[in-house]
């Protein structure tokens, strides 16, 4: 890798996008990087908000109602738009989700851990709460805090580093386009492909899961009504 492209997905939750924005440039990076945060269909008012935060913290912003017209989720466009130019500059891809705050050195850590371990397609940090306790979706993880280990399931996206390896043996135009979420299927292409995806348990972030989708809540308190609308409406296809 020769350099770092850090992107987040976002529509609407803008406080908690802000705090992802606030941690991401202030992280202790060495590695030449860029990051983009593209703004899926936000309302006027938080798209607004974006384009003042752009100029505040020097991000680019990629207003993806100039680009399609598809409705959101258009995590599917995002991918493949950021793989393309992640190849064009040899860049690791490092996802960080708009409901993730990162530490300092959280970034540059994935990057060095991935570029350390041979056949690395996907470096993936431990989600934690408030509190520093391990949460979803690595709640798996609980008893391995400070490691790195391989995983032989899948990662989250929640903060993962995809190499350039990687990007360049699985194009993301092969993704299915009836999904919303592809970290399920990404992990799984990578694991047949041979390389080997690893969970960073010494490298916590704090996570308020569905933060940004606050209708996912359900799945915890009205399980029924999650369902429900997943399955009536098509929602959440992962």
């Amino acid at each position: 890798m020769d350099c770092l492209h850090i992107l987040t997905p976002v529509k609407d939750s803008i406080d908690l996008t802000l705090d992802t924005i606030r941690a991401i440039t202030a992280s202790r990076l060495s590695v030449p990087h860029t990051y983009t945060v593209y703004n899926d269909f936000s309302t006027p008012e938080n798209t607004a908000r974006l384009e003042e935060a752009a100029r505040e913290y020097g991000f680019r912003l990629v207003n993806l109602a100039d680009v399609t017209d598809h409705p959101s989720p258009n995590y599917l466009l995002v991918l493949q738009t950021a793989q393309r130019e992640a190849l064009e500059a040899n860049a690791g891809l490092l996802i960080v989700e708009s409901d993730v705050v990162v530490r300092p050195d959280t970034l540059q850590g994935l990057f060095d851990g991935a570029n350390d371990r041979k056949q690395c397609a996907i470096a993936a940090a431990v989600t934690v709460d408030e509190n520093g306790a391990i949460n979803y979706p690595y709640l798996h993880v609980k008893g391995k805090e400070g490691t790195v280990y391989a995983e032989k399931k899948h990662c989250s996206f929640c903060c993962s580093l995809l190499t350039p390896e990687f990007l360049r043996a699985f194009d993301f135009q092969r993704l299915d386009p009836e999904k919303n979420w592809f970290d399920v299927t990404i992990s799984h292409e990578a694991l047949q492909a041979g390389f080997h995806n690893y969970v960073f348990a010494n490298l916590p972030v704090w996570h308020r899961p569905h933060g940004s989708r606050p209708w996912k809540q359900l799945k915890y308190k009205n399980p029924l009504k999650y369902y429900w609308l997943k399955y009536t409406k098509g929602l959440d296809k992962i």
